[in-house]
């Protein structure tokens, strides 16, 4: 814990002068509100006694001195808000970046793991916790420790057996915030739970809203949603009950030290051993016992709330990229588009069962090479190898006769240019889009890329033109369309080695010839991968590559494969 601790306090560092004016902020106005009382039981039992011009001079000139504190008092506690909480926002934003920062260094691994919305919750609720723990914290921990330690001195000081009344009443009363603490604690990490539950639900939910109306399910969404909505406020009842019980509780116990002090004080009167004005002054101090005793007890709240937060955040911080550089990685120079697999298997994290065994396989730069297979061979995971969206189990893969664990991550990716079957395209313009794929490209090129695309025509159809907004995802535009602005970024990348998984398959006849034409044109003289369920789509590959359980089954040109009348045979009877 304290290695942790020492860890979240150094996110002070850039902020020390904000942290240090903050805390003196806070004591002066901590001290403030001591010295009032005192003065007023001054002015009651002293001033008053004085001859009456020199009594009035003197309640005029203190009476100053204390409205000049309050302002003061009064600017302490705006400097502490605002500043405060402004250092709050910036370590927040310190910690948003350096999480998203990471979220993006994670492995395709972690994210088949992962639900969206529970990481969301990491970067907003999570992160919003740890920050009011580091603004609030130490603050509220020095103010607490002044006020308590201040006002029983001076309690001390007027009266000890009226002192001791109180503070008895204030131990009973830390104990009792201290044990309704603990079951509120445990009822608002429920309501977290519940809550990323929630958002990942909806999330879930609007993201597949298409499927949800096209089955008809708003009903069965619906009820989903208000099955976990109701556990919320089932969550939500028990903290409520919790929290009414703490706070009626303390609320009664600072009226309790207010009547314990008069009884007592009233007592003490009668047999003379008090003043009315020291009864005042320790009226006017009670205030500063009660407070504090609940900012301690709040700490305690906001220690485990922010704490918790901050050891979900470092679960995922602490969860190093499983594929990252090598410390000797290189860079590449004109890169030809060699490839070569040597004796790969793969298997998932959590399954141990091989999807790839013993592969063997060298593309010549320039080629085209179709992979077909039934589905769960291994296509597509044979071809995420090349890019290192996952890493081979065993074996090697090379590239220009290197291991592609030598390169750079960076380089490497940079050499190869992806075409899925499912497009992603993000919200904003066209051009924005074709961009991505060359983010310093020009105007121009981003036009030279969409016409090669064969996706300038329609392109210049759309209200806008470059400049329309294709809505969350491109739900504007139609599969072709979409299809044809991912080879528009693959042609901007220019790169030298290409994938196409399943590129064509959820295309209409027409389109589908369209994109198969604009993808032709992109491989021609790149080293190309073709993962293909329709076979038609690669009777001209140079190769043809059948994959099964059992690594590479078959191999050859379209032809030949068909007279040797084995499983690529049979695949194209069951098509044709």
């Amino acid at each position: 814990m304290n290695h942790k601790l020492k860890k979240l306090a150094a996110y002070y560092k850039p902020y020390k002068g904000l942290f240090w004016a903050d805390m003196f902020f806070a004591m002066l106005g901590a001290a403030i509100t001591l010295i009032i009382p005192l003065m007023v039981r001054y002015i009651t039992g002293t001033v008053v006694e004085l001859p009456l011009e020199q009594s009035t001079k003197m309640i005029i000139q203190l009476g100053i001195v204390m409205i000049a504190m309050v302002a003061l008092e009064g600017f302490c506690n705006f400097f502490i808000t605002y500043y405060g909480h402004l250092m709050g926002a910036k370590i927040e934003h310190d910690m948003r970046n350096e999480i998203f920062g990471h979220y993006q260094k994670l492995s395709f691994a972690f994210y088949d793991n992962q639900k969206v919305g529970h990481l969301l919750s990491r970067i907003t609720s999570d992160l919003f916790d740890i920050t009011e723990l580091l603004h609030h914290g130490p603050e509220d921990v020095l103010i607490s420790v002044i006020k308590l330690a201040g006002a029983f001195t001076i309690l001390v000081m007027v009266n000890v057996k009226l002192a001791l009344v109180a503070m008895g009443i204030v131990v009973i009363m830390l104990f009792y915030a201290v044990a309704l603490n603990k079951k509120m604690k445990s009822a608002f990490k429920e309501n977290r739970a519940r809550i990323a539950d929630i958002n990942s639900q909806i999330e879930d939910s609007l993201s597949g809203i298409r499927v949800v109306k096209s089955f008809s399910n708003e009903e069965t969404e619906m009820d989903k949603f208000k099955a976990g909505n109701a556990r919320f406020v089932a969550s939500k009842r028990k903290s409520y009950k919790y929290m009414g019980i703490y706070h009626s509780g303390m609320g009664a116990f600072s009226t309790l030290i207010t009547v314990g002090s008069l009884i007592m004080g009233a007592y003490l009167m009668a047999v003379d051993e008090l003043t009315a004005t020291d009864l005042v002054t320790f009226i006017l101090y009670i205030n500063n016992f009660t407070e504090p005793v609940k900012k301690l007890v709040n700490f305690t709240e906001q220690f485990q709330n922010g704490y918790s937060g901050y050891e979900r955040f470092l679960e995922i911080m602490n969860i190093a990229p499983d594929i990252a550089d090598r410390p000797d990685a290189v860079e590449l120079k004109d890169v030809q588009g060699d490839i070569e697999f040597d004796d790969v298997s793969f298997h998932y994290e959590e399954n141990k069962e091989n999807v790839l065994s013993h592969v063997n396989l060298k593309v010549r730069p320039g080629e085209y090479v179709a992979l077909v297979g039934s589905s769960g061979a291994g296509k597509t995971t044979l071809c995420s190898m090349i890019p290192r969206f996952y890493d081979v189990s065993s074996g090697s893969v090379k590239l220009d006769g290197k291991d592609i664990r030598d390169i750079k991550l960076k380089e490497l990716r940079r050499q190869i240019g992806i075409v899925q079957q499912d497009v992603y395209l993000f919200a904003g313009t066209v051009m924005d889009n074709i961009r991505y794929g060359k983010p310093e490209a020009s105007d121009e090129e981003v036009v030279r890329a969409a016409m090669a695309a064969n996706a300038h025509e329609f392109i210049m159809s759309l209200p806008q033109g470059y400049d329309t907004d294709i809505g969350q995802r491109g739900v504007k535009l139609s599969g072709g369309q979409k299809q044809r602005l991912s080879i528009a970024r693959v042609f901007l990348k220019n790169p030298p080695v290409l994938i196409f998984d399943e590129a064509t398959s959820a295309l209409d006849n027409e389109s589908e010839k369209i994109v198969q034409y604009s993808l032709e044109k992109l491989a021609k003289d790149r080293t190309t991968f073709v993962i293909a369920h329709r076979l038609s789509t690669i009777r001209n590959a140079q190769r043809i590559l059948v994959l099964t359980e059992n690594g590479i089954a078959e191999e050859g040109t379209h032809e030949s494969l068909l007279k040797k009348g084995g499983i690529y045979a049979g695949l194209y009877e069951m098509q044709f």
